[in-house]
């Protein structure tokens, strides 16, 4: 399938690297079919390395095959939805592209998610079975009763390690505490018994492209969670311009470090379905430990790396950071958040790689702009949107007027990754697909490059002394101070300030102290004086989700606690 979008206004496209096009042609492919061709092409190929355990693309489609006749042997349908509480091990793949191979639609699920959280999302998404590790069963056990879950699928983390790790790991997680046994007895079912059991032959499934793929719940850390319905079309295309940006992306022949979570669709596309359309190799590691990835990066050798600031960040404050080669990196793209110049300095220093920030959000499965890998970028930007995105800033009163190159506004996109829609949610659908295009609620610029910036979320900007106040604008002087690790920016009511008053969260760097006037002070020395903050808290560290978000929401409700205890 070809999109073509017209050329006119796009400035952005003289920007992009010379093999990079203005348009792409997409394939009429479903993910399943994705992971089949590349199956096909690469049999021989490592899938998937999990601590040394290696895994084919034969071995991981035949795996696929099987999962998805174990569901329909549960009897999981097409359009069914399956929850996937998983982080980044092998059956996180097998589970995800067997659920889509069947047709059913997988519902990404935050394996860090507290009883409530997760109750709210299964009768939201009216899914139907579970698939998780043993450990979490604790939070899973008493949520199930209030919810439509006929089937639970459960795995441990043992089940794919290498001996003597898949022995030792038992005793490990007993020491952690971490350790939980759970009886498989229907309608709890065994992961691996489950493959062993079912066949491994074709799927006879009649998926279209157009189907929808996954749930994608967006908004917990602005308000109610949301699932943006992503079909396959939409994923494909991502993952295709993806592979196209990165220019210097060889088939079969790249390693990508899985670190960031899967069960978030910018690891899902970046990472996962990046990885399998690439035919490249897999190096999962379930969570973010510095000297565990450094370790990786040492003995495995990734040549891409997608993640998040704060991952490099950790990297480049290691203190033993000069025992690692890092040097097989090429190409590092952050998301999830804004990237600072001082992180993205130090990381380049150490891998002599190119690491440049994008952009996305759930609802466009995610990626719609980047920094070109090799080409001209911009410090601070976005970067350009991707081939056949179309992009422009909107005025805040109306979300119709297009603005003028340089002036503030809200950002919208349009293209073929976009979702269809939020899961039976047809108001908010409405307020955010608008004439076709997506409103994304963050503030932007654009320059007359094409390049664009995010200036801050429509729902974060602070009001304050009757000026508007962004609080990534703050916190880039922040991160200047020497002596601070990480800071985040947040508006709280306060009458004497007409609005808001400005509050800074500081986490200083190991060995490092500081006062609250010191870092006023500092602020005031490069900050007009309505933007300097008027309190400064510090803190060990600042409430984040697993790919770096800061959590503004947890901030402001601990301060409206602490405001009604008074």
């Amino acid at each position: 399938m070809k999109t073509g979008l017209r050329t006119t206004d796009r400035p952005w496209v003289k920007f992009y690297e010379r093999d990079v096009p203005e348009s792409l042609t997409y394939p009429d492919l479903t993910l399943g079919n994705v992971l089949g061709q590349t199956a096909s092409k690469y049999p021989d190929n490592t899938a998937l390395v999990f601590y040394g355990r290696k895994i084919s693309y034969t071995e991981l489609d035949a795996l696929v095959n099987r999962f998805a006749h174990a569901l329909t042997g549960l009897g999981v349908k097409k359009g069914d939805r399956v929850a996937l509480m998983l982080p980044n091990i092998p059956q996180m793949v097998i589970a995800y592209y067997g659920t889509l191979r069947l047709g059913a639609i997988a519902v990404a699920t935050n394996p860090l998610y507290k009883a409530h959280e997760l109750e709210v999302q299964l009768k939201d998404s009216g899914a139907e079975t579970l698939v998780a590790v043993d450990m979490f069963y604790p939070v899973i056990s008493p949520v199930l009763p209030r919810t439509a879950v006929k089937h639970l699928i459960l795995c441990g983390i043992k089940d794919y390690l290498p001996f003597p790790l898949n022995l030792l790991y038992p005793i490990k997680a007993r020491i952690e505490k971490q350790w939980v046994r759970v009886k498989r007895v229907p309608p709890i079912h065994d992961f691996l018994s489950l493959l062993n059991e079912a066949q491994a032959t074709p799927v006879n499934s009649r998926v279209s492209p157009d189907d929808t793929a996954i749930l994608q719940y967006t908004g917990g850390t602005t308000g109610t969670p949301k699932g943006a319905v992503l079909t396959h079309r939409n994923l494909v295309a991502n993952a295709v311009h993806n592979r196209v940006w990165l220019t210097n992306g060889k088939e079969g022949e790249e390693r990508i470090l899985a670190v960031i979570p899967f069960f978030h669709v910018y690891g899902m596309t970046t990472a996962m379905n990046l990885g399998v359309l690439l035919g490249a190799e897999l190096i999962l590691l379930p969570k973010f430990h510095t000297k565990e990835v450094l370790h990786f990066i040492n003995k495995y050798r990734p040549t891409i790396f997608p993640g998040i600031q704060a991952m490099y960040m950790a990297i480049g404050n290691y203190p033993k950071i000069h025992k690692y080669d890092l040097t097989s990196i090429k190409a590092a793209i952050s998301g999830a958040g804004p990237l600072m110049r001082e992180v993205q300095e130090r990381f380049e220093q150490l891998t002599k790689a190119r690491i440049v920030e994008g952009y996305g959000l759930s609802e466009a499965s995610p990626v719609t702009h980047c920094n070109p890998v090799f080409g001209k970028r911009k410090l601070g930007s976005i970067g350009l949107p991707f081939p056949d995105m179309d992009a422009k800033i909107v005025d805040l009163e109306t979300g119709e007027k297009e603005l003028p190159v340089g002036e503030a506004g809200e950002l919208v996109v349009k293209g073929p990754q976009v979702m269809k829609g939020y899961w039976n949610k047809p108001e908010e659908t409405d307020r955010t697909l608008r004439g076709g295009w997506l409103h994304t609620g963050d503030i932007a610029t654009r320059d007359e490059e094409g390049y664009f910036f995010i200036v801050d979320r429509i729902k974060d900007m602070i009001k304050t002394v009757g000026e508007n106040v962004y609080p990534r604008e703050v916190e880039e002087v922040l991160f200047t101070h020497p002596k601070v690790k990480d800071a985040v920016v947040v508006g709280l009511p306060h009458e004497a300030f007409m609005g808001e008053k400005i509050k800074a969260y500081i986490v200083l760097k190991e060995g490092e102290t500081a006062t609250a006037e010191e870092i006023i002070g500092f602020c005031r020395e490069q900050l007009s004086k309505f933007k300097v903050p008027k309190e400064i808290e510090f803190r060990d560290q600042l409430p984040k989700t697993l790919v770096g978000k800061v959590l503004r929401r947890v901030l402001r409700d601990e301060e409206m606690k602490k405001k009604e205890a008074k």
